[in-house]
C-alpha cells in the first residue's frame, strides 16, 4: 500500500534542531503542498545536470546498488540502457535491498538553494521499474540530515506511474543545503526500488575548488528556446539586419499546417549563382531534440552579425557558398515537446509527427534497391549508382509517406545541394551512409558507400573540432563509447535502419549527407544553451566550408552551353554525380590525382586527369564536350 501523499496547506519547519552546520528551510505560514504535476510551471533555478553530465559520477552515491550496471552514476533523468543488460551501462539506479531505508544522494558541491527533483522509472525493454513515492534528505555535511517535513510529520512526495514519463516535484519552499537524497517509500509492486532523477537548483556565492561554473559565450546572441512564433520573429529579425545576403522561405507544411521555413544566406539571395556550391543543414526532424534547432537559430544571428562586423572568413563563406538552413522540419513535434519543457518531454515526447511517423525511417528506401541490384547473378544491369528512382509505390496514394517528408524531397529536387548535416541529440557522434546493412535487420555490420573516405573526413571534421566530442576523456552519454572511434561511425555499423534522409540523399541527389548527434541531452535547459553553442560554433563553421573539397567545374558543348545532367564518373568509385541545369557540378574528394570521365547522352564522353590538393580550395576541372556524328545511312 501507498504512503498517503499530504495535500493540505502546510507549515514548513525543521526537524528537531541539530549541532552543527543545518541546512535551512524557509519558513512560509501559506505554502501549499507539493505539486508534482508534469503541468507544473518551470521554476527559477535551472538543473544541476545529472542529465547533461555537469554533474560527474563522483558527484552521486548510493546506499546500495543491484549490481555495479545499476550503481549511483546510472541514476540520470533520461539516461538509456542497451539492449544488452547486465553490463555496466544500465538504465537506471537500483538499490541492492527493497526497504525504505535506501537512497540516492547527489553533491552539489557547494551551498544550493534546491527548488525541486525531476523523477523517472528505470529505462528497460525486458522489465518494469519505477518508485511511487519517496521522501527528500538534506545535509551540509552527510553526517546530519533533515527530512522535509509539514510540521512534524515527513512529507512523502508522489513518484512514477510509468518508467518513461518524468514527473516533476517543485517544493513549496527551497531549501539551502549541499547534499539531497531521494529516499523511496514504495514503488512498482512487480518490480524493485530503481529511478532515474534530475535535481533542480542554485548555487549560492562562494569559493569552492570542485565547482564547474555553468558554461557561457561571448557572442552576444539569443540564448533561449524558441516557439514556432518567436522562430519567425528572429528570422524577420535577422532579414531586416541583414537584407542583402538573406532570404527566407517555406518548402511545405506539417501535417497541422505549420510552415516548414528555411534561411538563406548568399551574396545573391534566391539565385543559384554558376559554380557557387550549395550546403545546408536540417534540424528538428525529431521535434525533442531542439539542439539543432537552437544551434541554426544562433547560426543566423552569428552570420549576419560577423557579416556586418566585416569577419573575413563569414565574408569569404557567404561570397562563396549558398547556405540554407532549416531549422524545424517537425514543427508539430516541437511544439508538444516545447509545452512540456526540456524536463518533462523524456525521451521521445515529440519525436513523431502528428501522424506518428519517425520522419528519419520515412524516406524512400533506395538502399534496398541498390543492394539487391548487386545480388543479381546478372549484376546491376539497369540500377543505376546515383540518382535510384524514387518507387512508384511511394507514390500510391495510400503510401504512409508523411507531408514533412515530401516537403524536404521536393526540396532535395529542386536545388543542388553538394553537401549538407542532419542534426539530431542525445548522444555525441557523427553517422556517415549507409544506414542501412546489407541485411537491413542486423545491427553492428558496416555498410559502406564507395565515398567511404571522404565520409570518414567529412565526419571527423565535425567531430574534432567539437569542443566536447573531441575530449579523449569525457564520459560517455548512454551505453557506446563512441571515443574508440574517434567519434564517428558508420550509421549501419550502429543501428541498421532503412529510409533515412541520409542514404536517401546520397542515392537520389549528388548531396553528401552525414547525422550528427550534437549533445547526450536532447533538450537542454536554456541555460545549457550558451555552452552547446560553443560545443559547436566552430564545427558548424568549419563543416560547411568542407562543401569546396574537391573538384569542379562545368561542362559545356562546343559553343559554349551548360550540358545540364551530364554524368560525371571517376576511376575507382563506383559513385557517380551529376551536373546542375546551367552545366555545373561539384565532386568531393580528398586529396589526390584522379581520371574524371563526363558523359552525356548525345555527346562523345571526355576524360581528364584532375587534382585535388590540401588548400581547401576545389581544383576546377572543366570539360567541353563533342556532338556524336550521326551514324551514315
Amino acid at each position: 500500500m501507498e504512503p498517503p501523499i499530504l495535500v493540505l496547506p502546510l507549515l514548513l519547519v525543521l526537524c528537531r534542531p541539530l549541532p552543527g552546520p543545518r541546512p535551512v528551510i524557509a519558513a512560509s505560514a501559506s505554502a501549499s503542498a507539493p505539486s508534482p504535476s508534469p503541468g507544473a510551471p518551470d521554476t527559477d533555478c535551472p538543473p544541476l545536470g545529472l542529465e547533461s553530465l555537469a554533474v560527474v559520477d563522483t558527484q552521486l552515491s548510493a546506499s546500495s546498488e543491484l549490481r555495479p550496471g545499476l550503481g549511483a552514476q546510472r541514476g540520470r533523468l533520461n539516461i538509456q540502457a542497451g539492449i544488452f543488460e547486465q553490463d555496466y551501462y544500465d538504465g537506471a539506479w537500483c538499490a541492492g535491498d527493497e526497504n525504505e531505508q535506501q537512497w540516492l544522494q547527489v553533491d552539489a558541491r557547494r551551498m544550493t538553494r534546491f527548488t525541486g527533483v525531476v523523477t523517472q522509472g528505470r529505462s528497460s525493454i525486458w522489465s518494469w521499474h519505477w518508485v511511487t513515492a519517496y521522501k527528500l534528505q538534506f545535509s551540509n555535511d552527510t553526517y546530519r540530515w533533515t527530512t522535509y517535513r509539514n510540521g512534524s510529520t515527513d512529507i512523502i512526495f508522489r513518484g512514477n506511474g510509468d518508467t518513461e514519463t518524468p514527473v516533476r516535484t517543485v517544493l513549496p519552499e527551497p531549501v539551502v543545503a549541499r547534499y539531497i537524497r531521494i529516499n523511496p517509500r514504495a514503488w512498482y509492486p512487480n518490480g524493485t526500488v530503481c529511478l532515474r532523477a534530475e535535481v533542480l537548483g542554485c548555487g549560492l556565492p562562494g569559493v569552492d575548488p570542485y565547482w564547474r561554473p555553468a558554461r557561457t559565450s561571448t557572442d552576444p546572441l539569443d540564448f533561449r528556446h524558441h516557439d514556432y512564433q518567436q522562430l519567425r520573429e528572429v528570422m524577420r529579425g535577422v532579414r531586416k539586419l541583414c537584407p542583402n545576403i538573406t532570404r527566407t522561405y517555406s518548402i511545405g507544411k506539417s501535417y497541422q499546417g505549420l510552415k516548414m521555413y528555411v534561411m538563406e544566406f548568399s551574396d545573391n539571395p534566391g539565385l543559384h549563382e554558376l559554380g557557387e556550391p550549395e550546403f545546408r543543414y536540417v534540424a528538428g526532424m525529431h521535434g525533442n531534440e531542439v539542439v539543432g534547432r537552437e544551434l541554426l537559430i544562433l547560426l543566423m544571428e552569428y552570420l549576419c552579425r560577423e557579416y556586418r562586423g566585416g569577419n573575413a572568413r563569414i565574408l569569404r563563406l557567404v561570397h562563396n557558398t549558398r547556405i540554407h538552413l532549416l531549422p524545424s522540419m517537425n514543427p508539430d513535434g516541437y511544439q508538444m515537446a516545447n509545452r512540456l519543457g526540456s524536463e518533462l518531454a523524456g525521451w521521445t515526447s515529440g519525436r513523431w509527427t502528428m501522424q506518428g511517423y519517425d520522419l528519419n525511417h520515412n524516406f524512400a528506401d533506395l538502399t534496398s534497391i541498390l543492394f539487391d541490384a548487386d545480388d543479381r547473378p546478372e549484376g546491376r544491369g539497369r540500377t543505376p549508382n546515383h540518382f535510384i528512382p524514387i518507387p512508384a509505390y511511394y507514390r500510391w496514394p495510400n503510401a504512409t509517406v508523411a507531408p514533412e517528408t515530401w516537403a524536404v524531397i521536393n526540396w532535395m529536387k529542386k536545388i543542388p545541394f553538394v553537401l549538407g548535416a542532419n542534426l539530431h541529440g542525445g548522444e555525441l557522434v557523427v553517422c556517415y551512409p549507409y544506414d542501412q546493412g546489407r541485411d537491413w535487420y542486423v545491427d553492428f555490420q558496416p555498410s559502406p558507400t564507395p565515398d567511404e573516405d571522404v565520409f570518414r573526413w567529412l565526419s571527423l571534421v565535425y567531430a574534432s573540432s567539437h569542443r566536447t566530442m573531441a575530449q579523449y576523456d569525457r564520459r560517455i552519454c548512454h551505453t557506446e563509447n563512441f571515443m574508440q572511434r574517434n567519434n564517428i561511425i558508420n550509421g549501419a555499423h550502429w543501428h541498421s535502419m532503412t529510409g533515412s534522409m541520409s542514404d536517401f540523399s546520397y542515392l537520389h541527389t549528388n548531396c553528401f549527407e552525414v547525422t550528427v548527434e550534437l549533445s547526450c541531452d536532447k533538450f537542454p535547459h536554456h541555460s545549457q544553451l550558451p555552452g552547446e553553442w560553443e560545443d559547436n560554433r566552430e564545427a558548424l563553421l568549419l563543416y560547411m566550408e568542407q562543401v569546396h573539397m574537391g573538384i569542379k567545374g562545368v561542362v559545356r558543348d562546343r559553343h559554349g552551353d551548360g550540358i545540364g545532367g551530364a554524368t560525371i564518373s571517376v576511376d575507382g568509385i563506383d559513385h557517380d554525380v551529376r551536373a546542375a541545369p546551367g552545366g555545373d557540378y561539384w565532386r568531393l574528394l580528398n586529396p589526390g590525382s584522379y581520371r574524371v570521365t563526363v558523359r552525356a547522352q548525345g555527346f562523345a564522353p571526355s576524360t581528364h586527369t584532375c587534382s585535388v590538393g590540401y588548400d581547401h580550395r576545389p581544383n576546377i576541372c572543366d570539360f567541353v564536350l563533342s556532338q556524336r556524328e550521326a551514324p551514315d545511312g
